[in-house]
């Protein structure tokens, strides 16, 4: 059986951290829960450290959340993005936004 993809969110001092899958079948609601975790605080990273597995919507659930920082005064930065995504954000031209 096939499980469905999933994604956790921790918020730690300073840091959200992203744990699981950030693909098209969860992109959409790791936004959501990422913007109302970065209401209730401004961390300074994003840590993707535990990031099993990522797609071009897992990239733009990465940069929509910068953005949303730094439209509300926080400047984040991506701390062990996953090699994958890294790659995604080369092909893409997006790297110097990570």
């Amino acid at each position: 059986m096939i499980q469905p993809a999933t994604y956790q969110l921790a918020e730690a001092p300073g840091t959200l951290k992203v744990s699981g899958a950030l693909t098209f079948a969860t992109a959409a609601s790791a936004l959501e829960a990422g913007r109302e975790a970065l209401g209730r605080g401004k961390p300074g990273t994003l840590d993707l450290s535990g990031v099993t597995q990522a797609d071009s919507a897992g990239l733009a659930t990465v940069l929509a959340l910068l953005a949303h920082a730094r439209q509300n005064g926080t400047a984040m930065k991506v701390a062990n993005a996953p090699t994958g995504l890294e790659a995604l954000a080369r092909v893409s031209g997006v790297t110097a936004f990570l």
